[in-house]
C-alpha cells in the first residue's frame, strides 16, 4: 500500500525519479509547491531561517480566551489580519455551570472591540469554517490546533500553540527552519469500500513510528490524486498531522476549481503543481489501488492494521493490544479487548461518524448508502453522526441524507468537535468505539482511569463503520458488503446561515466596547524572569515511549476550565501522573519562601555556591514529549504550577517545544541513549543557566543529587533562535513582549 523511500526525489516528467546524475538539488527545492508558498510568506532575509506572516488566523473556544488574554497584556489594539473564533469544542459541555457560555461572550466581544470574526457556537467545526471560508491557492493560515490542514485546497495550514497566534497578532512573524519537503506520490484508484480514512492510517501506520516525516511538509501529487473527490482529499489531508509533519499542500486541478466556484469564491483557486526537476529531500509512494479498509487500534492512528489481517488474527493482535494498555496504566486499570470477541467476530460498542475528517458529506452520503437495507439494531451498538458545518448539515438534509440514516436508527448531532477530545459519547467502562476522527490517544475519548474507568477507540472509515453497524456490531470492512455508492448529486452550499449569524467585524474594531468577563476569566499570573542560575526538582518522570498532550493536560470535561490558567493546572497529568500537581505545587511553596535546612544542605552537596541568585522550579522528565494537541496549555500549566523545564531525548513535535519555549521553560534534551535513572525529587543544579542561553550555548554542564550521590550529566539547549534566547531569559512571551514596550 504504502512505500517508503528515504533519499533525494526529483520529479520528472509527472513521476518520482531517485537517480537523476546533473541534477541541481537545490534548484529543485524551488520547484516545489511548498517553496513557492513558504518564500512568498517570508518576511526574513530569506535562506535556511524563514520569517513567516500567515494571511488568516484561526482559533476555537478552548484556545481563543488565553491567547487574547495574552495579546491584550502585551499591547494588542486590533487584529491586523482576519482572525476567525469558532466555538465548537466547549458548545456542549455541561461543565462549570455559565463558564462556557462566558467564553463564548467574551470570544463575540473580543471581535467586536478587535475587528474579529466569530462563528457562533454549533454552527461549524474550526477546521471545516476555514475551508468553507478562508482557504485559498496559496494562501497560509495559522491555527491554534493541531489538525489545522488546508493542503487539499491549495492552502498550508500550520497547527501550533496559542503564543504563536499572538506573535501574529502583535505583528511578529512565525520562525522555522526551513522544513524538510517529502513528495507523497499518488497512483491508482480507491476501491471499493475504501474511503480518505482508510488511506490516512496507512500513511500514519508506515511513516510515525520511524518519524520518516517528523517536522517536514508533505506535498502531495501524482495521476492519483485526479482520482480522488475533494472529500476524500481532505478527509487524507487533515489526518496527516498524525504522521507528525509541520504542514501538507497538495497540486490543485479543475475538483479544486470546483470546490471554489461551489463556495462563491472562484478567485480563490489557482493552478498549483510541482515544477519539471522538483527536488524532494524523501517519497512516500502509495497505490491507491491498493489500500484496504483499514483500523487503528488503541492507542495511536498509527497501530495500523488492515481489518483483514486483524480478523484473520484477532486473539494475537487484540492480546498485544492489551499488553500495551498494561504497560502504559501500570495495571491499574485493564483493558479486557479479547472479552468482546465471541464466534471468532469481534463487537463493539459505538459508532461515531464525526468534525472534521469524519463529518464530511461523501462519507456520511456513503454511510447512508451501506445502512440502506438494514438498520442498526437494539443491541449496545449505536451510531452518532456530527457534521462539520450548518451549510454541509443542510445539504444532507436537502439530500436526503439525513432522513435516511434517522430512519435507520442513526443520532444526527450537532457540529461539534467533542467525539475527538472526549466531551461527547463518551463509551461505557470496557466500552471500544470506532470512530471517523482524528485520534485515539489514551482517555482522548473520556474516561478517567484514576476513577477505575477504561474504555478506548479504534479509528476506522465511516465506510467501514456504517457496515459494521449494519452487521449489529460486529466489526466489518465496507469491502465485505454489497452496496451501491450514492449517486452522484450537484453539490451545493448555501451560507445564509453564516450570513445570518457570524459576526464579520474584520477591518472594523470598536476599540471602545469592553471585553465581557466571566467570573472563571481570569489574568495569567505572573511568571518570573529567569535567574543566573537554577535547581530544578523534578516532578514527575515519565518513561513510556511517547507522552501525548493530551496526557500533558487532558482533554474533554477539563477544557471548561481553559479559560483560568490556575484552574486548569490543577488537572496537569491526572490521568498519567496524579501525583504531579502535589509534588509541583509543593516545589513552587518551597520557592516562594528562603531555603530550609534541608534545601540548604542539597544546595551544599550541588555546589550552589550563590542561593540568592539561584531559583528553584519544578521538572519533567520525559522521553519524547508533546505528541498530538497544539494546546500550549500542556505547557502553560506547568508554568503557572512553577515549572522551568522539561527534559527530554526529542520532543515529539515542534508544536509543543515551541509551546515551551513560549510560556519561558527550558526545553532541554539529552543525548539518545544516555541513560536516565533519576525519580521525582531528585535535584538538578544547572549554574549559569541565564548566561549560557544568553550566549546562545548548546550544552550546558549539570549536577544531579540524587539521594546522597552526585552525578554530573551533559543537557543540550539546540537550536534556539535569539527571539527564542530572549523569550526565555524574560520569562515567557508575555514578559518579552512587555520588555519591549517599555
Amino acid at each position: 500500500m504504502v512505500t517508503l523511500h528515504d533519499k533525494g526525489t526529483f520529479y520528472l516528467g509527472g513521476r518520482p525519479v531517485f537517480e537523476a546524475s546533473g541534477r541541481d538539488a537545490e534548484e529543485g527545492r524551488k520547484k516545489t509547491v511548498a517553496y513557492s508558498i513558504l518564500t512568498a510568506h517570508d518576511r526574513g532575509a530569506g535562506g535556511k531561517d524563514l520569517r513567516v506572516s500567515f494571511d488568516s488566523l484561526i482559533s476555537h473556544d478552548i484556545t481563543y480566551v488565553g491567547i487574547i488574554q495574552t495579546a491584550k497584556g502585551s499591547g494588542l489594539q486590533r487584529f491586523p489580519v482576519p482572525y476567525v473564533m469558532t466555538n465548537c469544542h466547549n458548545s456542549l459541555c455541561a461543565v462549570g455551570g455559565t463558564i462556557n457560555a462566558d467564553d463564548h461572550a467574551f470570544g463575540l466581544s473580543a471581535a467586536r472591540k478587535y475587528g474579529g470574526i466569530f462563528v457562533p457556537p454549533s454552527f461549524a467545526v474550526i477546521h471545516q469554517y476555514a475551508r468553507e471560508e478562508l482557504a485559498g491557492c496559496g494562501r497560509m493560515i495559522l491555527g491554534s490546533d493541531s489538525h489545522t490542514r488546508y493542503g487539499a485546497l491549495g492552502t498550508m495550514g500550520v497547527g501550533e500553540g496559542g503564543p504563536e497566534i499572538v506573535k501574529q497578532l502583535l505583528g511578529a512573524t512565525y520562525d522555522v527552519a526551513y522544513p524538510r519537503t517529502v513528495l507523497v506520490y499518488l497512483t491508482g484508484a480507491p476501491r471499493h469500500g475504501v474511503g480518505p480514512q482508510d488511506v490516512a492510517i496507512a500513511l500514519c501506520g508506515a511513516t510515525y513510528k520511524n518519524h520518516f516525516v517528523l517536522n517536514s511538509v508533505l506535498e502531495f501529487a501524482g495521476p492519483g490524486v485526479a482520482s480522488l473527490p475533494m472529500d476524500f482529499r481532505i478527509g487524507i489531508d487533515v489526518m496527516t498531522t498524525e504522521t507528525a509533519c509541520l504542514s501538507s499542500i497538495w497540486q490543485t486541478d479543475e475538483r479544486v476549481e470546483e470546490y471554489y466556484r461551489i463556495h462563491g469564491r472562484p478567485g480563490a483557486y489557482q493552478k498549483l503543481e510541482p515544477g519539471e526537476g522538483a527536488y524532494y529531500d524523501a517519497c512516500v509512494e502509495i497505490d491507491l489501488s491498493t489500500v484496504e479498509p483499514m483500523i487503528a487500534l488503541p492507542f495511536h492512528p498509527s497501530e495500523a492494521y488492515s481489518i483483514r489481517e486483524l480478523k484473520a488474527n484477532l486473539t494475537d493482535i487484540l492480546r498485544e493490544t492489551e499488553k500495551s494498555a498494561e504497560e502504559k496504566f501500570k495495571g491499574k486499570v485493564k483493558l479486557d479487548l479479547l472479552s468482546k470477541v465471541r464466534n471468532g467476530q469481534l463487537y463493539v460498542d459505538q459508532g461515531v461518524i464525526a468534525g472534521c475528517s469524519g463529518g464530511m458529506y461523501d462519507n456520511i452520503a456513503e454511510a447512508a448508502a451501506i445502512l440502506a437495507s438494514g438498520g442498526i439494531g437494539a443491541g449496545y451498538f449505536g451510531l452518532t453522526v456530527y457534521p462539520p458545518s450548518l451549510p454541509v448539515a443542510l445539504e444532507l438534509m436537502n439530500n436526503g441524507v439525513t432522513q435516511a440514516l434517522t430512519a435507520m436508527g442513526a443520532v444526527f448531532k450537532p457540529c461539534f468537535c467533542g467525539p475527538c477530545f472526549g466531551a461527547g459519547d463518551v463509551p461505557m467502562n470496557g466500552g471500544l468505539s470506532v470512530r471517523h476522527c482524528t485520534r485515539n490517544f489514551p482517555n482522548r475519548e473520556g474516561s478517567k482511569p484514576a476513577e477505575g474507568q477504561l474504555s478506548c477507540v479504534a479509528l476506522m472509515d465511516a465506510r467501514s463503520i456504517a457496515a459494521t453497524a449494519r452487521n449489529g456490531g460486529v466489526l466489518t470492512g465496507a469491502d465485505e458488503i454489497d452496496y451501491t455508492p450514492p449517486e452522484s448529486v450537484e453539490r451545493k452550499y448555501d451560507r445564509s446561515a453564516y450570513d445570518k449569524r457570524v459576526y464579520n467585524g474584520f477591518g472594523d474594531p470598536h476599540p471602545e466596547e469592553a471585553l465581557k468577563l466571566g467570573p472563571n476569566i481570569t489574568e495569567w499570573p505572573a511568571i518570573p524572569a529567569l535567574k543566573e542560575n537554577i535547581v530544578l526538582e523534578l516532578a514527575s518522570v515519565l518513561r513510556d515511549p511517547v507522552t501525548t498532550t493530551d496526557e500533558l493536560i487532558p482533554s474533554g470535561d477539563t477544557s471548561s476550565y481553559r479559560s483560568n490558567p490556575l484552574k486548569l493546572a490543577t488537572f496537569a497529568l491526572s490521568r498519567r501522573d496524579p501525583a504531579y500537581v502535589g509534588r509541583a505545587n509543593a516545589i513552587r511553596e518551597r520557592a516562594g519562601r528562603a531555603p530550609d535546612g534541608a534545601l540548604l544542605a542539597a544546595f551544599e552537596k550541588l555546589g550552589v555556591t550563590d542561593a540568592d541568585n539561584t531559583a528553584l522550579a519544578s521538572a519533567i522528565f520525559a522521553n519524547r514529549p508533546g505528541d498530538g494537541s497544539a494546546r500550549e496549555q500542556a505547557a502553560s500549566c506547568q508554568r503557572v504550577l512553577g515549572g522551568g523545564a522539561n527534559i527530554c531525548y526529542e520532543y515529539a513535535t515542534k508544536r509543543y517545544r515551541s509551546n515551551c519555549i513560549n510560556w519561558g521553560m527550558l526545553p532541554f534534551n539529552i543525548d539518545e541513549g544516555v541513560p536516565f535513572p533519576f525519580e521525582p525529587g531528585d535535584l538538578l543544579y544547572v549554574p549559569g543557566i541565564r548566561k549560557a542561553v544568553a550566549s546562545g550555548a548548546r550544552e550546558v554542564p549539570a549536577k544531579v543529587l540524587s539521594g546522597d550521590q552526585v552525578t554530573e550529566i551533559t543537557l543540550k539547549l539546540p537550536e534556539l533562535t535569539q527571539k527564542e534566547r530572549e523569550i526565555i531569559l524574560e520569562g515567557c512571551l508575555m514578559n518579552w513582549y512587555a520588555a519591549q514596550n517599555k
